[in-house]
């Protein structure tokens, strides 16, 4: 029997009984608390907006500190993020809190991709997580959960319209993180103008499309605060590290020539709201549809592009292992197949270097012959030009040999009468005389 089977068996049969005394397991809600409180809580928020509109200060104002962080530079070609995380103590509870940041935000020219680094970050958080949660060894319980609970998307206070670049991001980020809008520096218009903008955003994010955090109205403990809550978004807030006494006590304010705006005076501005939405009422439930919502949509979207899926054709249930089994057999079938053409490429190759190596080896062997041939007729053309030459020094030596002869025969005939003179002479006196 398949374990799904029991389980749908056992929730089935399952029965109500009164118990004849205490047990003890009522105190799992302390436990739980206990347990809370020593391993303590993470909380991670995002500051999208662009430059000038006081993210930084309205976090120190909202967690009642100065963080320290390193000053951004808005020379950047394009939108960096920037995270730091702190540790805070507030009585015996522990936060780990991360502020993530938008340096240079909405500063190019061309804003079209500013976009794009936001959801990259924010997805790759998720991986991290879901890389973490498909390991063996997990260690999720001291895993530094890096996932965005937040998204502050800073508006500015122009007083007319959402800018196309707000829509474009808000609506890219929907779908991946709690999305809570607020008009930032929200003293630079006025009251009546602030009502007309906050209509006029919340028109336009619906003709838009753009699904903004509504805070849940389930829990009845919470309904009612929440549900008032959401008829104030957009919240209209301002930030302030400056205190002044009034009365008998410190507040936060915004001193102008004209007088003082109080950070925490509902009537000024919706900073109290914002706190008491985000940090003391809905904390939980943010982290919450982070995990259960964008997550695991996240994890869906992944997990389907790898192959897994939860039914068969049919529309069965499909276990784990059964799918593993069936990626693992496609994918060495994908691996058989692609060897195989491998090897048929390779083949191919061989048979393509062969036949050229023998074209090779035949344009080698024409040229050898043709070579051969020429060098056979230049050595006949030689050996013709030697016979001939050696014919021309034969005839010459002839000559030669004829021409002494003829010279060295004059040269004794003429000698031969020289001497016949003498003698005639010797013998006749008489011709002396003459």
């Amino acid at each position: 029997m398949a374990a799904t089977d029991i389980a749908r068996q056992a929730g089935e049969g399952c029965r109500t009984v009164p118990l004849a005394g205490h047990v003890g397991f009522d105190s799992l809600p302390d436990q739980l608390v206990n347990q809370s409180i020593s391993q303590g809580f993470c909380f991670n928020i995002l500051c999208v907006g662009e430059t000038g509109l006081g993210k930084s200060t309205l976090m120190d104002t909202l967690f009642n500190t100065k963080f320290e962080g390193e000053p951004a530079t808005h020379t950047q070609p394009g939108v960096q993020l920037q995270s730091n995380t702190y540790d805070l103590q507030e009585s015996n509870v522990g936060l780990k809190l991360t502020i993530v940041s938008t340096v240079g935000f909405g500063d190019q020219i061309n804003k079209e991709d500013s976009y794009r680094p936001i959801v990259e970050f924010i997805d790759a958080q998720f991986e991290a997580y879901l890389q973490e949660e498909l390991k063996i060894r997990r260690l999720l319980h001291n895993y530094h959960d890096s996932r965005i609970h937040a998204c502050l998307y800073f508006i500015a206070p122009t007083g007319h319209s959402l800018k196309s670049l707000d829509l474009v991001t808000m609506k890219k980020l929907d779908s991946k993180v709690n999305v809570i809008p607020v008009i930032a520096k929200s003293d630079a218009i006025s009251k009546s103008e602030l009502t007309k903008f906050k209509i006029k955003i919340t028109s336009e994010l619906v003709s838009n499309g753009v699904q903004i955090y509504q805070f849940p109205t389930d829990d009845e403990a919470v309904a009612e605060v929440n549900g008032t809550m959401n008829a104030h978004l957009p919240f209209a807030v301002i930030g302030s590290t400056e205190e002044l006494k009034i009365g008998n006590k410190m507040v936060k304010v915004r001193q102008y020539p004209w007088g003082t705006v109080q950070v925490e005076n509902e009537a000024h501005c919706d900073f109290v709201k914002l706190r008491e939405m985000l940090i003391r009422v809905n904390m939980e439930d943010l982290r919450e549809q982070t995990h259960s919502r964008h997550y695991e949509l996240y994890r869906r979207c992944k997990l389907e592009e790898m192959g897994f899926k939860d039914t068969d054709p049919d529309s069965k249930p499909f276990s784990l292992q059964e799918t593993y089994e069936a990626k693992r057999n496609e994918f060495l079938g994908e691996l058989q197949k692609k060897e195989e053409e491998m090897r048929q490429m390779f083949v191919q190759r061989v048979k393509e270097k062969e036949a050229e190596l023998k074209e090779a080896e035949k344009e080698l062997h024409e040229k050898f012959d043709r070579l051969k041939k020429l060098h056979q007729d230049e050595k006949k053309k030689l050996e013709d030009k030697k016979k001939s030459l050696d014919d021309e020094v034969n005839a010459f030596k002839q000559r030669k040999t004829a021409a002494e002869l003829l010279q060295s025969q004059g040269s004794q005939a003429g000698g031969s009468q020289t001497l016949k003179r003498d003698k005639e002479k010797k013998n006749n006196p008489w011709l002396c005389t003459e």
